[in-house]
């Protein structure tokens, strides 16, 4: 069949019938509020997008490996495994590159190795001529070890570094003039940014004023604005908004290439070389093979983006030093997405998804507006009071909606397994503090501390009673509630609140509905005064009558506006479970 007539069976709808067929099937609800997802970023993202919506995209014109690269830096698909190598002494950093790369790495970055003289450095590449290599933390002495090395030694694969050149522009121009181009010494760490707290535009826009800074100090030292560009890479965190992540990725590429271009350089020259590492920041203690799924879609993002390199992270190293198996699934992961799921096979598979264009096209706007604002403050070196203040925003937020549970974290602030036990486990020297769920992790230990102690851990008993449908609903979320604090749980139904007097438990929750919960508190607060019981009462809801609650003598009340964090911490103390 043509494909003429088989799209004739399914002519255009025009914009208009779509949103009259949407405000039909709202009767009357507000469309802003029900379909229109306003973002962290700024962006108000609609339910649909059409063709209209991207016509006017300058880079819908390009194609993959095109200025300005907005489909990618080169016209396929591919990418680089990299693997971390923590270990410190040479020989076993060599050697654990060496296994690395038989089991699927292409490119090695030494975190670690404690490199000290020419000698240990060539000993340390052993075997490793054809891989990329890379070096984190890297110091000035390395660095000039480094560009020796390749100078007298020819290398068919390049060595890179993250050293930032605006700690000593000096030395980075010093640097240039003796290096060959095969040395990569300069880095801008985006992915500190995200870490930090910023958002996907903020992140863009903050990598791009580090940038132009970073050009402007080396074309001050008299370096060729090409050769500054060709010396300096990008290092980008990857987080767990899909579709955002993507674009983020793509968004760069324009970005830095209209930055490029404006110091002068050749549209060569403007092509960003991007390497992605997944979150930090989203990697939890508990439940911690979620992770291995959160970095799996994080490296589907930083992949379809078109990222020159990318490191997936084993799913433990939040909390101990990942061991090989940990280290293996990181691996495969990557492995897994070229050879079984073909990521490879096509460069920019995004291309013309109108959602993932218009993304593209909004996040480098909003990113381009902020870096502005960081130039008109004076350059990103002399604005380290706004960038912060920014930094300072944009966790506050984030940290808020990770303690009212607005942002999930699976097995810890919501669907939390209390049966777990993770303190054993654990390498505290690994357990990081600059992480979401930090302080949902710490309740858990808390509890778990205590438990190792002999001391009792407090029985919450979940009272179903009453209204069949509201019961069951509030019990569940008291049980989601009160296992982010790995309390005791127990949850039966009664007839009437004498039966739940007679219960054995260190908290009692009703769980009814608002209409019930006036009679039903007095009658069981009755009953455990009768019985001479002091076991606190709590509401699960927020009840238009929660001050005659209160006056009766209910202890508190959880509910989906309740602090987590706050409440558990309270009870925690009530109960003696303290640091």
């Amino acid at each position: 069949m043509a494909t003429e007539d088989l799209l004739a069976e399914f002519p255009p709808v025009a914009t208009d019938a779509w949103e009259a067929a949407i405000q039909k099937d709202l009767k009357g609800a507000d469309y802003a509020k029900k379909l229109i997802w306003q973002t962290e970023e700024g962006i108000s993202v609609r339910p649909y997008y059409r063709a209209e919506d991207i016509a006017d995209l300058q880079h819908m014109r390009t194609a993959p490996g095109a200025y300005p690269y907005a489909r990618g830096a080169r016209n396929n698909g591919e990418w680089r495994i990299r693997e971390e190598i923590h270990a410190t002494e040479i020989e076993s950093a060599n050697q654990a590159a060496q296994k690395a790369v038989i089991a699927g790495a292409e490119e090695i970055a030494f975190v670690d190795a404690s490199v000290s003289c020419a000698a240990e450095l060539s000993l340390l590449l052993i075997n490793l001529q054809e891989i990329p290599v890379h070096f984190v933390g890297c110091s000035e002495a390395l660095l000039t070890l480094l560009a020796a090395h390749l100078s007298r030694h020819a290398r068919p694969a390049g060595i890179s570094a993250d050293f930032d050149p605006l700690t000593d522009p000096d030395f980075a121009a010093s640097l240039l003039a003796e290096s060959p181009a095969t040395l990569l010494p300069f880095s801008v760490h985006a992915d500190a940014f995200e870490e930090g707290g910023a958002n996907a535009a903020e992140e863009l826009g903050l990598a791009l004023a580090a940038g132009i800074d970073s050009l402007a100090a080396l074309q001050d030292k008299g370096v060729a604005v090409d050769r500054a560009a060709a010396a300096l890479s990008f290092q980008f965190s990857i987080g767990s908004n899909y579709f955002f992540q993507i674009a983020k990725i793509r968004a760069f590429r324009t970005l830095w290439a209209r930055a490029v271009e404006s110091f002068g350089g050749m549209q060569e020259s403007a092509k960003t070389r991007i390497h992605a590492r997944t979150s930090r920041w989203n990697k939890t203690l508990y439940d911690a093979h979620v992770n291995v799924l959160r970095t799996t879609t994080e490296a589907m993002s930083a992949v379809l983006g078109g990222v020159d390199s990318l490191t997936v992270a084993p799913f433990d190293e939040c909390y101990r030093m990942p061991d090989e198996a940990s280290r293996r699934l990181a691996r495969n992961t990557q492995v897994i997405l070229r050879q079984e799921a073909h990521f490879a096979r096509v460069a920019d598979p995004g291309a013309g998804s109108y959602y993932l264009e218009y993304l593209t096209d909004a996040l480098a706007q909003q990113a381009w507006k902020l870096m502005q604002s960081i130039e008109a403050a004076g350059g990103y070196r002399l604005a380290k009071s706004l960038i912060e203040e920014i930094l300072q925003k944009s966790m506050a937020t984030r940290e808020k909606s990770v303690a009212q549970r607005r942002r999930v974290f699976t097995g810890t602030n919501q669907y939390a397994n209390r049966n777990e036990q993770a303190l054993e486990r654990i390498d505290p020297a690994y357990l990081t503090e600059n992480r979401a769920t930090w302080q949902y992790e710490q309740l858990r230990l808390r509890t778990e501390r205590a438990a190792a102690q002999g001391r009792i851990i407090p029985t919450v008993l979940l009272a179903e009673i009453g209204d069949v449908k509201m019961r069951a609903a509030r019990s569940g979320f008291a049980t989601n509630f009160f296992a982010c604090a790995g309390f005791l749980i127990e949850t039966k139904r009664f007839e009437n609140p004498a039966e739940i007097a007679t219960s054995n438990a260190d908290l009692f929750v009703l769980c009814s509905s608002d209409a019930e919960y006036l009679a039903l508190a007095e009658a069981l607060i009755a009953a455990l005064k009768c019985s001479e019981k002091e076991i606190p009462v709590l509401i699960a809801g927020n009840p238009e009558t929660a001050e005659q609650l209160t006056a009766l003598g209910v202890a508190d009340f959880i509910h989906i506006r309740s602090n987590p964090l706050v409440t558990l911490t309270q009870w925690q103390k009530r109960f003696g479970i303290e640091d």
